[in-house]
């Protein structure tokens, strides 16, 4: 085995590491110490099973070390303030996981399985139940695959996966089926285009009337939580204000499949706009029904600048 062998996985297991942890910097880790691992034992693989399978395993079981060590479970999951450690993934990173000729087992990522609804939720399952729940509804594994990749048998990995799919059904607002698989929707892309609007413009009003009646803001690792159109428009008119902290420049990109908004901001005195935040939209029946917002981090991954 060579670097390349390795290499051509990295991508997939990230996304795979970071569905486990809900964390794009600490999937990072994980990938770094599985193929850490998978070098230190790579004696032991005899070619019995796929190399794939052998590095989700590796993975598997690195990401399970993680959430035991730092006791990353939410035992109710009310929204995203109980993730603190929650952090979205660049669609930029996703697109580059695709099925390949050479790589039939490999499959591009839709939106279902990346939404930060979908993978916020699986932080509420127990670490052997997110790792089953994972193989088998979104990596299509079989239950014999599922077994070999946590070493127990297959009526323990199907136990496993039935109690993860009851708590996932308990967690999650809409049904399954329900969960769009597509691209954005016109909808979608025309509420990211007056959201920037409205910003850019310092328009309170404008921004209220986007937003759903039961709108709800949260800022992992932030622990605040903001619900109501009732509670949100006093902010956004202190925000707009004379008092502001300066004036907004904003960049549509995407993050998890959903409509993100990055913004910079150029204080009072200042020359350029600096990077300052990722607002990841969630929409519903034609209104921006949640807002997520994360700090300016990730930007370079996203493929931003730092300054505009």
């Amino acid at each position: 085995m060579t670097a390349a062998d390795f290499e051509r996985h990295r991508r997939e297991l990230h996304i795979h590491c970071y569905r486990m942890l809900a964390s794009f910097d600490e999937a990072e880790d994980a990938v770094q110490e599985t193929f850490l691992r998978a070098f230190r034992n790579l004696e032991k693989f005899d070619g019995g099973v796929h190399f794939r399978a052998w590095l989700y395993k590796i993975a598997t079981n690195t990401c399970l070390d993680i959430v035991r060590r730092n006791s990353r479970q939410v035992p109710i999951m009310e929204s995203y303030a109980e993730v603190p450690w929650l952090q979205p993934y660049p669609d930029v990173l996703l697109d580059q996981v695709a099925p390949a000729e050479d790589e039939p087992d490999a499959v591009a990522v839709d939106r279902e399985t990346i939404e930060l609804m979908f993978v916020a939720a699986m932080q509420a399952l127990p670490p052997r139940q997110r790792a089953a729940f994972i193989a088998r509804d979104v990596l299509d594994w079989s239950a014999k695959e599922t077994a070999a990749l946590l070493d127990t048998s297959v009526a323990a990995a199907n136990s496993a996966l039935q109690r993860a799919r009851l708590t996932m059904q308990q967690h999650l607002s809409r049904e399954r089926t329900e969960w769009s698989k597509a691209d954005l929707s016109e909808e979608e892309r025309d509420l990211l285009a007056q959201f920037i609007d409205a910003h850019e413009r310092l328009d309170a009003e404008a921004a209220v009337a986007l937003s759903a009646k039961d709108i709800r803001i949260t800022m992992p690792p932030v622990p605040a939580r903001f619900d109501g159109i009732d509670t949100i428009a006093p902010l956004l008119e202190r925000a707009f204000g004379p008092d502001r902290d300066g004036d907004w420049k904003l960049v549509p990109t995407l993050a998890n499949r959903m409509p993100t908004a990055a913004s910079y901001l150029r204080r009072p005195g200042d020359t350029v706009f600096r990077a300052f935040k990722l607002d990841v939209l969630w929409v519903q029946q034609g209104l921006i029904a949640e807002i997520t917002t994360f700090g300016s981090g990730l930007f370079g991954h996203f493929g931003l600048p730092e300054t505009l």
